[in-house]
Order: structure tokens, then C-alpha cells, then sequence
């Protein structure tokens, strides 16, 4: 590989973990943010919801303007608008500002992730290159996920909150100027016209505004006519966009892919497990700071074993065990393991000790490191070669979009039971932890329906077994 290979390579995979890192680095900060700009606590998770909503509805769309406009455009195009997200998010003194500044960030990141994987595998074209520059794009992702945590409450313990957004902004220059230098120029393929812009605008907005109505719960009620009303017109948004997508002639989103039990089911499970654990991730760091009072920088070093388990299984063991037993039997252990952690948590006491309450659950989180990469698997098994692009943006956009709603949800529950509690006289630190426990017991119960499909939808895929062991696994 040689140097400007390398560079283009630490590119694409700076921009990956500036992605990983802003959907990681903002849980630790969410306290002293609600603290700082008023937030009311239901409003909060749109601090997190407007950048996972932007992302997973645009990545489809991203990837196209790519095949239209050429994947160099859209990458420095996406890095650009995030790199200014970001400087307005750090500057932000109110809550609409940040949630603004929120969801350009997931714009400028989707248009850029959509089309960074694609830049690699055209610039890596010898086979072993390849495997590496994919292992190394891989590994990126999941360092980032697992430093996310402690650079956030590094950041918001020495500086204050608007640090983890500002420490963007020299990375994505530095990225922006690289890649003009380094990256391929590439065709382009075609014009506004093919891009369906208005497919991609029903299903953000109606994905936007399904997200709102839930955030909206705690204060207006699960019956009122504001929560129906508008439910009802994102649910009319959705099907319009369905509709669109069968009959426009270059749909955003091809309805023939669901046909495949494979790439359907493996999309509902993943939905239904992200739900449940990036809202994990949510919830516990809330609970760990304003029930347990740890700082920010506790907070991150507290969650950091689960980072690090995850990444230590997904690396050394999950490939193996995919070999020697199936990715569907590897993926049931897996999310055996995840509810195990979530019935644990649903019973979490008030003044809880980390060895004995929560360090067995960051372990038991390792099988998220199971379940990604057989679901990953398992969904690709069942797409046709012409599809094979198309079925990996969807299943990074179920991916994102389980991420929205699960946080929204489940911090809406969270926030009710709190309030419930709070109205009938228990202290502050009973009403949280009321809280929490709710929103972890709906999690585990997300947990049980995605092991119902994973049984009963997705099939066993045939493995073949190696006469001898390999010598050397790479999951990516």
C-alpha cells in the first residue's frame, strides 16, 4: 500500500470517526447540556434524536447523489456541512439552536458516510489491499465507539460541553483539505432528476415527525388529539413515501428488496435490538450521574468496559464462532446475552454498586459485539448482486433510525414513570431510578421480540467448515 493510498485510507477513516464519535461523545454531556440551555427532559433526547434522524434518513439518498454527482463531491460536500454543524452546535446558547446545529450534523454525515465505504473498495482494487483497508475502515468505527464516552467526559470535565462539538471542527478541515488532495476523482453519473429528492423528503419528515410526536407524550398524553393527530400525518407521510417508491421510476428505496425473508428479517431484528441498546447507553449514563452522582468523566470511564468488550468480542470472536456454529446461532446467543443485561438493569437499586450491579452488565453488553456482525451476515446473504449496495444503506439507515427511536421512546417512558413517582412523593433519586427501571424493562421486552424473529424469520445459513483452522480471522 503505498503513501497516497495510506493517506486517502486515514481520510476516509477520520471521517468515520468523526461520525462514530458524535453519536457516542454527546450521552456523557447530556446532563450539564439540559443544566446550561434549559432543556426540559423529554426535549433533551432530541439532542441526540435530530442528528440519528437526519443521518439514517438521508444515507440512502446520500449514496445516490454519489452514483449521480460522484462519491468525491458528496464526501467533501458532507464533511464540509459538518464540519460548520458542528462549529454552530459548540456555539449554541439555546436548545432549538443546538437542535439545528444537531440535525445539519447528521446531514454533513450522511452524505459522507453513505459514500465513503464506496470510495474505498474502488481505490483498494487488489484483493488483500482490500481486506486490510476494510479492517482498518472497520476497526475506526469501533474505536470510536469505544473512546466516545471517556473523550466526552474528558472534554466536559475540563472545558465544558461545547468542546465535544468544537473538537470537530479542526479534524473536519484537516479531512476536507486531505481529501481534496488524496481522493480519486470519479465519473459522475447522471442528474437532479434521478436523485427522487421527494421520496427522500417524505420519509425524512415523516420519520422527523413521528420522533416529535413521541417526545411530545410526556406533556400532552398518549390519547390527545395533538399526539394523534400528528401521528397520524407522519404515518400518511411514510405510506406516501411507500407509494412513491412503487411507482417512481428510480425509487430511493426499491420495495423488491423485502421480499427476501433474509434482508427483512435481519432489518427487524436490528431495528428492535438498536432500539434497545443505544437507548441503553442513553439512559444509563442519565442514571449514573444524576442518580449515583458520577462526573462526566466517571460517567465514560464507568461504561468504557462495555466499549471495550464489544470491540474484544466482535475482533477475536465472533468471526471464529460464526464459522464453527452459524450466524443465526450466533446471533440468538447474542441477543440471549443482551436481555440477560436488561432484566438486570430493569431491577436496578437506588444506591447501586458498580462491581456488584452494573460491572456484570457491561460484560453481558459484550454480545452486542455478537449480534452486529451476524445480522450484517444474515441480511447480505439474501440480497441479489444488483442489490448488494442497496441493501447495505438500508441496513445502516434501520440502523440509525432503530437508534431514534429507541432513545425517543424509551426516554419518553423513562420521563412519565418519573413524574408518576415524583407526583406520589418519592425523593428525586426513587423517581429516576423508577424511571430508568421502566424504560429498561421495555428494552428487554424489545430483546424478546427480536429473538422471537430471529427464530422464526430468519433461516439457517449453510457453513462450511475449514479442514483446518484458519490462521488469521478479520470479521470486517
Amino acid at each position: 500500500m503505498n503513501t497516497h493510498a495510506r493517506l486517502a485510507l486515514a481520510v476516509l477513516s477520520a471521517a468515520t470517526l468523526m461520525t462514530v464519535l458524535d453519536g457516542s461523545i454527546v450521552t456523557v454531556a447530556l446532563p450539564e447540556i439540559q443544566r446550561d440551555l434549559g432543556f426540559d427532559s423529554a426535549g433533551l433526547s432530541w439532542t441526540v434524536n435530530a442528528y440519528l434522524i437526519a443521518f439514517g434518513g438521508l444515507l440512502l439518498l446520500g449514496g445516490r447523489l454519489g452514483d449521480l454527482f460522484g462519491r468525491k463531491t458528496i464526501f467533501l460536500i458532507g464533511n464540509a456541512v459538518f464540519t460548520a454543524a458542528s462549529l454552530i452546535a459548540g456555539a449554541a446558547t439555546t436548545p432549538a439552536l443546538l437542535i439545528g446545529a444537531r440535525f445539519l450534523q447528521g446531514v454533513g454525515s450522511a452524505f459522507a458516510s453513505a459514500v465513503a465505504l464506496g470510495i474505498l473498495v474502488t481505490l483498494f482494487t487488489d484483493h488483500r489491499q482490500r481486506k486490510v483497508a476494510i479492517g482498518v475502515f472497520g476497526f475506526t468505527g469501533a474505536a470510536g465507539a469505544a473512546i466516545g464516552q471517556v473523550l466526552g467526559g474528558v472534554l466536559t470535565d475540563a472545558f465544558g460541553w461545547h468542546w465535544i462539538f468544537l473538537i470537530n471542527v479542526p479534524i473536519g478541515l484537516a479531512t476536507v483539505a486531505l481529501a481534496v488532495a488524496v481522493l480519486p476523482a470519479d465519473r459522475a453519473g447522471g442528474g437532479v432528476r434521478r436523485a427522487d429528492l421527494i421520496g427522500a423528503t417524505l420519509v425524512t419528515a415523516g420519520l422527523m415527525l413521528g420522533i416529535y410526536t413521541v417526545v411530545g407524550i410526556e406533556s400532552h398524553g398518549w390519547t390527545s388529539s395533538r399526539t394523534l393527530g400528528l401521528a397520524a400525518v407522519s404515518l400518511l407521510l411514510l405510506a406516501a413515501f411507500v407509494i412513491r417508491q412503487s411507482r417512481v421510476a428510480d425509487p430511493l428505496l426499491p420495495l423488491r428488496v423485502f421480499r427476501s425473508r433474509a434482508v427483512s428479517g435481519a432489518n427487524l431484528v436490528q431495528m428492535l435490538t438498536v432500539s434497545a441498546m443505544f437507548a441503553f447507553q442513553v439512559l444509563l449514563a442519565l442514571y449514573l450521574q444524576r442518580v449515583l452522582g458520577y462526573a462526566a468523566l466517571e460517567t465514560g470511564l464507568a461504561m468504557l468496559p462495555a466499549a471495550v468488550a464489544i470491540g474484544g468480542v466482535s475482533l477475536f470472536a465472533s468471526a471464529r464462532l460464526t464459522l464453527r456454529f452459524g450466524e443465526r446461532a450466533v446471533l440468538i446467543t447474542g441477543l440471549l446475552l443482551l436481555l440477560a443485561a436488561m432484566v438486570r438493569l430493569a431491577n436496578v437499586p437506588v444506591h447501586a454498586s458498580y462491581p456488584v450491579d452494573l460491572l456484570p452488565v457491561m460484560v453481558l453488553i459484550a454480545g452486542f459485539g455478537l449480534v452486529l456482525p451476524a445480522l450484517t451476515a444474515l441480511g447480505m446473504s439474501g440480497a441479489a448482486a444488483d442489490d448488494a449496495g442497496l441493501v447495505s444503506g438500508l441496513f445502516n439507515t434501520t440502523q440509525q433510525i432503530g437508534m431514534a427511536l429507541g432513545v425517543a421512546v424509551l426516554t419518553t417512558l423513562a420521563a412519565s414513570r418519573t413524574g408518576a413517582l415524583a407526583t406520589a412523593g418519592a425523593s428525586d433519586a426513587e423517581a429516576l431510578t423508577g424511571g430508568y427501571r421502566t424504560a429498561f424493562a421495555v428494552a428487554a421486552g424489545l430483546l424478546v421480540a427480536a429473538l422471537a424473529v430471529a427464530v422464526t424469520v430468519l433461516r439457517p445459513v449453510a457453513v462450511a467448515l475449514p479442514a483446518t483452522p484458519p490462521a488469521a480471522v478479520h470479521p470486517a
